[in-house]
């Protein structure tokens, strides 16, 4: 099973931008914490991180014939994006959106997300254990579904 790690803007200055709203966490201590959760589930976490929406998209396309699921923290993209959206959509895999803080509780900008109403789950405000919750989470949905083996459509995009 491999899992693509997408991380959206500004998640490469994780641990020096507003480490009292994201925290200290770098974001390789992030891919570090995957890479050994995955190690332990027996997937794959295949990381990506640009600032660029286009980036981010050409990688999803690139990516959708390797992967089984998509962990993305959209950034700000999430509130913006249709396209990055469509992107995910296009991959015909499940994904699971995750956040370190909670959009909910901050700007009021941040509350709507164009992803949340498509994935198979939104995981939020929990720091770098959103990463680790929303992997595990999509790693067991990907073995209830069948989708890692079979081939099929996902259950629920």
């Amino acid at each position: 099973m491999r899992i693509a790690v997408v991380h959206g803007p500004n998640l490469n200055l994780l641990g020096v931008r507003e480490p009292e709203v994201y925290g200290t966490a770098t974001l390789a201590d992030i891919d570090a914490a995957l890479a050994e959760l995955a190690e332990e589930a027996g997937a794959v976490a295949e990381a990506f991180q640009s600032n660029s929406q286009g980036a981010i998209l050409d990688y999803l396309a690139n990516a959708r014939d390797r992967i089984d699921g998509v962990l993305i923290n959209p950034a700000g993209l999430g509130h913006t994006s249709v396209a990055l959206l469509d992107g995910l959509l296009a991959t015909g895999k499940p994904f699971v959106e995750v956040h370190l803080s909670n959009p909910a509780s901050r700007e009021r900008f941040r509350r709507h997300s164009f992803l949340a109403p498509a994935a198979v789950g939104v995981v939020a405000g929990f720091g770098v254990d959103s990463y680790l919750s929303g992997f595990r989470c999509l790693v067991n949905h990907l073995a209830r579904c069948g989708e890692a083996d079979s081939g099929d459509p996902p259950a629920r995009r």
